[in-house]
């Protein structure tokens, strides 16, 4: 059993450290433009695009450790600091400390919320752009035991020790879209689910103002589809790009202390676009 979190902090204890050189905030967002953070953000957080920060620049692959250390020391952020991310939307924290936790950056944390908590409380904002200054930074080994490949989940297909967990959406699950309902509908080949997947809506581990549930609504959500500290089983997570399964394995392994969990980061775009892979729908 893992050790529960501390990497979940609230607004008050965010509160407490602003403008503490120790403690920095990260916003990642899925906008490029960064619309909304330029309008108002957390006092001193620093914007970045989550692609630009965490994935190759050609490949679909992740930054490497070196890599995203450099990317950060240009944003001005020292790997030897408190990182706080501010996810926009919520997912791209959580998908952000998934990787940087990979990379081997020790001290990384979640703000519980993110901005939609934060505003909602009525806690400070600005427009005001902090002053980049460029520091150098050393990264330690790369740990990649929570990532699994597409082989990896073929091979657990026909496993009874294992619990496949779809968190998309309710139509994605079904075989309805390949993307969440509202936006153009885009991504894999084929629509449908992994063979053998649970499902669990990302969202039904949120309260409405991006929060997570009480650690016991947790207990109870995941222990409907088998996944419960005693259970002993393999845990693997996926969405459409890994996104919102980073929720659930945050969920999972930090707050309620259940280790096997691993994150499927081609999820459904690859999964459903390969050539003679299994897929099931309805």
């Amino acid at each position: 059993m893992a050790d529960k979190t501390q990497r979940l902090v609230n607004a008050s204890w965010l509160l407490e450290r602003i403008g503490d050189p120790n403690v920095t905030v990260l916003e990642v967002s899925s906008d490029p433009e960064a619309k909304a953070y330029q309008n108002a953000h957390i006092p001193g957080a620093i914007f970045c695009f989550w692609k630009d920060l965490l994935w190759h620049e050609t490949d679909r692959e992740f930054a490497t450790s070196s890599e995203l250390g450099n990317r950060l020391g240009q944003l001005g952020i020292s790997t030897d600091s408190t990182i706080v991310l501010c996810g926009d939307p919520v997912q791209y924290g959580t998908y952000a400390l998934w990787v940087m936790t990979m990379a081997g950056i020790r001290d990384v944390r979640i703000l519980d919320g993110s901005r939609v908590r934060w505003i909602k409380d009525s806690n400070p904002l600005t427009s005001e752009v902090p002053t980049l200054k460029a520091v150098r930074n050393e990264i330690p080994k790369p740990n990649f035991d929570s990532r699994i490949g597409r082989d990896g989940v073929l091979n657990k297909l026909n496993s009874t020790n294992n619990i496949l967990l779809d968190v998309r959406s309710p139509e994605e699950y079904r075989g309805e879209r390949v993307s969440p309902p509202g936006g153009f509908d885009h991504g894999a080949e084929r629509k449908g689910r992994i063979p053998g997947a649970v499902h669990l809506f990302f969202r039904d581990l949120l309260n409405e103002d991006d929060t997570f549930i009480s650690e016991k609504d947790l207990e109870k959500k995941f222990a409907k589809v088998g996944i419960t500290v005693d259970s002993g089983k393999e845990i693997v997570s996926y969405c459409r790009l890994s996104h919102r399964a980073t929720l659930s394995w945050f969920a999972i392994n930090e707050i309620l202390g259940i280790d096997n969990v691993q994150i499927y980061d081609g999820s459904w775009t690859e999964w459903g676009s390969i050539v003679g892979f299994p897929v099931e729908q309805g």
